[in-house]
């Protein structure tokens, strides 16, 4: 009975064996293959179509990269849907590290606005960095009786609905800070959508529209020739290119900061040495003094965040645009 027992155990002991020798190989070859990468171009999806400011800042990037690194990415477009096609596609990618999507801060709108999206936008992805901010600046025509923020307000309660916002697309990246800016104040305005970004700036320097947000990269020369006048920018620090414009939280709305980010995700259970590594490269061309000073003239706030700092903007923003959207009764079409 004894001899029995030591048999059978030494029968277990030789079958763990056996698993571990042959476990090893395999264990080795995937450390290897993390060691490697990218061991051949890595796919950037661009889930907002070719040529827009998302994926000409990433160029950037990916010229420092590949100056200083030799590896090469390659961009691929998955448009529809407000970017969530693109972002789909990256959440059922196979999580090796190569197919990452560059994302903006709309991906933290649209789950309120497509509940049965595909993906969960924070549980379905690994966030490898926050890379920039761009600042966006509230405008008005130069004819209009308020400069400030506050004669804006003034104007909007005393006379609700009276005023115009333009924005280029309900639920947009354009329309939900003026939401949240009205929602705080307790006022209220006629937001008007426009199909194409250059209607609305038209429309507002004719005086059609009497207010509205863009970044600064999209506004500042015709700040600069006069024809838009910049009363109030978003976020809680004033911006380099416009120190003479104060704060919307200067101004009396208390906590505002909203600005446009870009980022760099890669699918759910990406290993983290694969995120890591990615997170060095990236991070490292936002830190490359050419590049950051290319788009510090382009009004971007250059970043570089942890892939946890990341991950918690998202959670963050994605939680304050629900709160909003619901409270606000916001709806994707009326």
């Amino acid at each position: 009975m004894r001899m029995r027992v030591i048999r059978q155990f030494l029968g277990r002991g030789l079958v763990v064996g056996v698993i571990a020798a042959t476990a090893s190989p395999r264990l080795g070859l995937a450390q290897s293959a993390i060691d490697a990468y990218p061991s051949k171009p890595v796919t950037i999806i661009s889930p907002f179509g070719t040529g827009g400011s998302v994926e000409i800042e990433i160029r950037m990037y990916l010229q420092h990269i590949l100056e200083s690194t030799g590896k090469i990415f390659l961009f691929d477009a998955k448009i529809g849907g407000g970017g969530t096609v693109g972002m789909a596609y990256v959440a059922k990618a196979a999580p090796d590290g190569y197919t990452v999507v560059a994302a903006s801060s709309s991906i933290t709108i649209a789950p309120s606005f497509y509940p049965n999206l595909a993906y969960d936008n924070v549980r379905d992805f690994s966030p490898i960095s926050l890379l920039s901010k761009k600042v966006y600046v509230m405008i008005v025509n130069p004819s209009s009786p308020y400069r400030n923020l506050a004669e804006y307000l003034a104007y909007a309660k005393a006379h609700p609905g009276e005023l115009n916002f333009g924005t280029a697309g309900r639920g947009g990246a354009t329309h939900l800070p003026g939401e949240m800016l009205h929602y705080l104040t307790n006022t209220r305005v006629t937001f008007v959508h426009y199909k194409t970004p250059p209607q609305r700036l038209q429309d507002l320097m004719a005086d059609r529209v009497h207010a509205a947000v863009g970044t600064f990269t999209l506004v500042n020369g015709l700040i600069k020739a006069g024809k838009l006048r910049a009363i109030a920018v978003t976020t809680r620090e004033r911006d380099p290119l416009a120190p003479d414009v104060p704060t919307m939280e200067e101004q009396g709305v208390p906590g505002y900061d909203i600005s446009s980010w870009t980022g760099l995700i890669a699918p759910a259970r990406t290993p983290p040495a694969i995120v890591g590594k990615l997170n060095a490269m990236f991070a490292g061309a936002v830190r490359n003094p050419d590049v950051a000073r290319k788009l510090v003239a382009d009004g971007a706030i250059m970043v570089g965040s942890s892939p946890e700092q990341f991950r918690q903007v998202i959670a963050t923003e994605t939680e304050r645009w629900r709160k909003l959207i619901t409270a606000a009764g916001i709806k994707p079409e009326e």
